[in-house]
């Protein structure tokens, strides 16, 4: 744990109180990320549950332009030219996400509703770090 801390910028006591309030902005961004994808995965669903998979993908489109913006702006404030690597790693994690989905539904019967909620317990962690380190790393 301490030489992920140590990666992450926080070796000292200050440092880690910076690293857990950059936390808290990343989660808080994160919170309308899950909502914009949410709104979109769930409309998918009323109209068709069939399109769950479609909801997912478009959901995760829209959620990645929206985590972008927000980081970029509140959490990790850099430069824009970031937006492909933005896309490259919320896009690693969705497909993981979008995988574990339909290994959820299709073999384990999880609820439709309930898998992707649980999915963020995995994408959450893996997704800061990646942009801590990669996306929005300072030069």
């Amino acid at each position: 744990m301490q030489k992920l801390l140590a990666l992450l910028g926080a070796k000292s006591k200050e440092e880690f109180l910076a690293l857990l309030a950059q936390f808290i902005k990343f989660g808080l961004v994160g919170v309308s990320n899950t909502a914009v994808s949410m709104a979109v995965y769930y409309i998918f669903l009323w109209i068709d549950p069939g399109l769950y998979m479609v909801g997912s993908i478009l959901g995760t489109i829209l959620s990645i332009a929206n985590a972008f913006f927000w980081n970029d702006k509140f959490v990790f404030t850099g430069n824009a030219k970031r937006l492909g690597k933005t896309y490259v790693s919320y896009g690693g994690t969705s497909i993981l996400s979008n995988v574990l989905l339909w290994i959820e539904v299709t073999f384990f019967g999880v609820s439709k509703t309930i898998a992707p909620i649980v999915n963020l317990l995995v994408t959450i962690p893996l997704n800061f770090i990646i942009n801590k380190l990669w996306t929005f790393k300072e030069i």
